[in-house]
């Protein structure tokens, strides 16, 4: 076969994952060619949260948390149903603290920490994920052997042989595809599909009337040509949106406020709560769908109100006040009548949660007893003025995809290797199971990205 170009390595995809992995190459002296299919990198990594799942940081010893691998490894695994795959769980652990401090070494240093969905300690570490992405992204280019090719969707992974490695891609647009030579292998980083109705009316027909929040390029081509070479697949019955959307959201804005984590309660339009509060949003967000309208309500007072943190997008309480997103009135009645649900419900849920909240610290009905994962008190809704987030299920990412091993090597659907194809972040399906923790997303994008890059390291080495 002719080709068009060549490089040592080629990274299709420009998010937390592909940059990651394309420092870790250049600071080894391969050269990467990476390849974005929209005009603009970062994808769903920048409209994230920005919250890094990590343990036994120093940041953590600072506030007084005391966390470790071993803690870590038991929440995953339990959070994900232990459904997950447990050689991808202990890679994510094995090398999380690493990666928090390679962050480091290259100048990201995370400001906040807080507490989030499947955590049973505070570990989101906290930073504008655009922020941390341009600061990855500065010291590869720096090395003089990145090249960046926006604009340029990935069209076919390419080998000679039907059970031979992956020599290249097919890229650029349909009448203009070049053929592109990857000389050491090639690492899909290409996210995954929550803006594909076609994929998701393949694996989770149920998720098609959330709300889209994920990057406009994830529509699941990474997959899809990797699937057309037999890659095996991991968690796609496991899709699930999120919770905490506003129905309000401006395109590409990221929607997702969670008041729950810090002591609000949720209920629907019968004014009545569906679910223990404390579970994974992504649980939540399954049953916000069962409910009236598809719809939920996020249900605070002003001492809750006050323990949101300025910065960090899914606890900016006044970021989202300020965009009229919170709907806030002096009594329950007032503030049920503004959001066109049972004011007699609502109250009568309030009451009967603030008694239980009050004599046991345990809610009886869902048998909730804490913030996220039985830590942290929960709090009485007393202190007026009340507040409300109108919230549904959203899609911002799809959390499943092709199956890998603990090298990030693909694998087919009977567990064999594809030669010299690799996969990280998004794409990949394995790490999470039956639902997520808050941050191990993200995490893993930086982390396996990095694992990826260094398998590619040791297979040019060898």
């Amino acid at each position: 076969m002719t080709w068009d170009d060549e490089a040592e390595v080629i990274i299709v995809g420009g998010g937390m994952a592909g940059f990651c992995a394309a420092l870790e190459l250049v600071e080894a002296g391969i050269d990467v060619m990476l390849l974005e299919k929209q005009a603009e990198v970062g994808g769903s990594s920048v409209m994230s949260g920005g919250s890094f799942a990590f343990a036994g940081t120093d940041l953590q010893r600072r506030n007084g948390i005391e966390d470790n691998s071993e803690l870590l490894f038991a929440d995953l695994r339990r959070v994900g149903s232990y459904q997950n795959d447990e050689r991808l769980v202990r890679a994510y652990v094995d090398h999380q603290l690493g990666t928090y401090r390679w962050f480091a070494e290259h100048g990201v240093n995370f400001e906040k920490l807080f507490l989030a969905a499947g955590q049973s300690v505070p570990r989101s570490h906290s930073r504008n994920p655009r922020e941390v992405l341009e600061d990855i992204a500065r010291h590869a280019h720096a090395s003089g052997r990145l090249t960046l090719r926006a604009s340029t969707p990935v069209r076919r992974l390419v080998r000679t042989l039907s059970d031979g490695p992956v020599e290249g891609v097919l890229a650029g647009e349909t009448d203009g595809a070049r053929s592109l030579r990857a000389r050491r292998g090639i690492l899909l980083a290409s996210g995954g599909f929550s803006r594909s109705d076609q994929l998701l009316g393949i694996f989770a027909p149920a998720q098609i009337g959330t709300q889209r929040t994920g990057g406009a390029g994830n529509t699941g081509d990474g997959l899809l040509m990797a699937w057309r070479l037999g890659a095996g697949m991991r968690d796609m019955g496991s899709i699930k949106g999120t919770f905490g959307g506003s129905p309000k959201a401006k395109p590409g804005e990221h929607s997702i406020l969670l008041p729950i984590y810090v002591g609000a309660i949720a209920v629907n339009a019968n004014g009545q709560r569906f679910i223990d509060e404390s579970k994974s949003y992504k649980l939540i967000g399954d049953a916000c769908l069962q409910q009236p309208g598809a719809s939920g309500y996020q249900i605070f007072d002003q001492k809750i109100f006050e323990r949101g943190q300025p910065g960090i997008p899914t606890m900016d309480f006044p970021a989202k006040f300020a965009r009229g997103q919170i709907v806030t009135a002096p009594t329950l009645i007032e503030l049920a009548k503004l959001l066109a649900i049972d004011a007699a419900g609502l109250t009568k849920t309030v009451n009967e949660y603030n008694a239980a909240v009050e004599s046991s610290g345990i809610d009886p009905i869902f048998g909730r007893d804490g913030l996220s994962s039985h830590y942290g008190a929960l709090a009485t809704l007393s202190s007026p003025p009340f507040y409300a987030y109108p919230s549904t299920s959203t899609m911002l990412a799809t959390y499943c995809g092709v199956s890998v091993d603990a090298s990030m090597n693909v694998c087919d659907a009977f567990g064999d290797i594809i030669p010299r194809l690799y996969a990280a972040g998004e794409v990949i399906g394995g790490l999470h199971g039956n639902a997520y923790m808050t941050g191990s997303a993200i995490g893993k994008a930086a982390i396996f990205g990095r694992l990826a890059a260094r398998s590619l390291i040791e297979a040019a080495d060898g």
